[in-house]
C-alpha cells in the first residue's frame, strides 16, 4: 500500500500530537507527586482540605503556585468587611416586597388641560397663489383683459377665465384682480405689480 504525499502529512501531524500528548501527561503526573499540598490557614480552611486537594487533581494537576492564586480556602475577611459595609442607596422603595408603586396622583388643573389639547390642529392654510398681475388692457369690443405671469408663463385672461388649470379670474379691477384657486377653494386679490 502506497502512501501518498497528503497521507503522509496527516500521519506525522498525528505522531507529533500523540508525543506531545504523552509528554502532557507525564510532566503532570510527576509534577503532582513532587508538589505538596497547601497547608491549611484557618479553622474553616481545616474542612475544606479534602476538597482542595481533589480540586487539585482534578484542574489538571497544575502547579502550587497556580493552585493558590484559583483556590484560595481561606476565609477573607477584609473583603467580608468592606461587603458589610457597603450601604443600599435605592430610590427609597424596598425591592424585597411584592408591593406595587403608587403612582404619584396629578392635579386636576392638567388633566382638564390635557382633555382640552386632545382637539386636531386646524386645518393648514390654502397655499398662496403664485401669479404676478403686470397689466391689463381694457378694449370696448373685447372687454377687459389682464395680464398675468407664472415664472417664464405669461397668461392672458378675461373675467371668468380658467389660468393654468386652476386658477379662476373672479373680477378684474385697474390696479388688482381677484383670483380663486378651485382645487384649494382659495380667493386672493392679487395687486398691479410695476417692473
Amino acid at each position: 500500500m502506497k502512501l501518498g504525499a497528503e497521507d503522509r502529512k496527516k500521519l506525522i501531524a498525528a505522531a507529533v500530537l500523540l508525543v506531545a500528548g504523552g509528554g502532557l501527561m507525564l510532566h503532570g503526573i510527576f509534577s503532582s507527586h513532587t508538589s505538596d499540598a497547601p497547608t491549611p490557614t484557618t479553622t474553616s480552611a481545616v474542612a475544606d482540605t479534602s476538597f482542595s486537594a481533589t480540586s487539585h487533581m482534578a484542574l489538571g494537576r497544575r502547579t502550587k503556585s497556580a493552585h493558590a492564586h484559583s483556590i484560595d480556602p481561606s476565609l477573607r475577611f477584609d473583603w467580608l468587611k468592606t461587603s458589610e459595609e457597603t450601604k443600599y442607596e435605592g430610590n427609597g422603595r424596598n425591592i424585597f416586597t411584592d408591593q406595587a408603586e403608587i403612582p404619584t396622583p396629578v392635579a386636576p388643573a392638567l388633566l382638564a388641560k390635557k382633555q382640552v389639547d386632545n382637539t386636531p390642529p386646524p386645518p393648514p392654510p390654502p397655499p398662496p397663489i403664485n401669479l404676478k398681475f403686470f397689466g391689463y388692457a381694457n378694449n370696448p369690443s373685447e372687454g377687459k383683459r389682464i395680464f398675468l405671469s407664472q415664472g417664464e408663463d405669461v397668461f392672458i385672461a378675461h373675467e371668468g377665465d380658467i389660468v393654468d388649470r386652476h386658477y379662476k379670474i373672479i373680477h378684474i379691477m385697474p390696479t388688482s384682480v381677484e383670483i380663486e384657486d378651485v382645487l384649494n377653494n382659495n380667493t386672493q386679490s392679487i395687486p398691479l405689480t410695476l417692473g
